[in-house]
């Protein structure tokens, strides 16, 4: 009955907040789609800062590990970026290099230098990253409502519907930034779900392996933390570094400040 309990609110919380993140978020995709680049942004620095880095560093885990795990994280991701933009650039040089030869080439490594923000056909950095970021998320979110569930059903009723609540401001940016390297709202829905189905998984191996797992949990946290950093810094940012005038500036400090406003009013009420 327990095991059925944690499958349910898993369920529920995992890929429940994301079809809640996407009615809200596809809803204002058409008219405002930059305006949500900045807003995903907020949400996602907010949601890694002020919730899954506090979470891990309240722990017994030691900072200078989780700091470590940080990094580690950090430079993965920045590696796994590297190798998609070298992986489609390569596939480029060959599609083009019998007709255009050297220049091809070159012309691949300058769409990826100078059009990164702009080409909605051609594979972006950050998708992945999302996704990664996303399971180990979901995956230490299944255990958490594991353990609650273990200890009291209503209070495992409680942690998913908490769970749901504050994943659904960060589901949004992440369905942005899936909206962008995916080209549709259905693949990027369909991604993130999946993703969201690993918190089931979390939730099953967290009821067999619970004292076990519940050490490890913090660098989880820590891990997670360093894929919306990078996404939302090396990604995110930079497409709104542009020149641009005080209103259109104005637009984005606000949405980006209503992004972490968002997960912060939403944590605080789930909590």
């Amino acid at each position: 009955m327990t095991l059925i309990a944690i499958l349910l609110g898993t369920v529920a919380a995992g890929v429940g907040s994301v079809w809640l993140a996407a009615a809200l978020s596809f809803a204002m995709l058409a008219r405002f789609t930059q305006h949500m680049l900045s807003l995903a942004a907020g949400a996602l620095m907010a949601t890694a800062f002020m919730h899954l880095l506090p979470e891990a560093f309240e722990s017994e885990a030691g900072a200078q590990e989780l700091f470590a795990v940080l990094l580690a994280g950090l430079v993965f991701f920045f590696l796994l970026d590297k190798a998609e933009l070298w992986h489609h650039g390569h596939e480029h040089h060959h599609d083009a290099g019998h007709e255009d030869g050297h220049e091809g080439h070159d012309h691949a490594h300058h769409g990826h230098a100078h059009g990164h923000g702009h080409d909605h056909h051609a594979p972006r950095s950050g998708g992945w990253a999302v996704l990664a970021g996303d399971s180990v998320h979901a995956f230490g979110d299944g255990i958490l409502i594991a353990s609650a569930f273990m200890a009291d059903m209503r209070l495992g009723v409680v942690t998913a519907v908490a769970v749901l609540a504050h994943e659904v401001p960060h589901h949004m940016g992440d369905l942005v930034v899936l909206r962008h390297t995916s080209g549709t709202q259905r693949a990027a829905l369909v991604k993130v779900s999946l993703a969201g189905t690993v918190t089931a998984l979390g939730g099953v191996v967290g009821y067999f392996l619970l004292a076990r797992l519940e050490d490890f949990l913090p660098y989880f946290l820590v891990a997670a933390s360093s894929s919306f950093v990078y996404v939302a810094l090396a990604d995110l940012i930079p497409q709104l570094q542009k020149r641009l005038g005080l209103r259109e500036t104005a637009a984005q400090v606000a949405w980006l400040l209503a992004g972490i406003g968002l997960v912060t009013l939403v944590s605080s009420l789930a909590h």
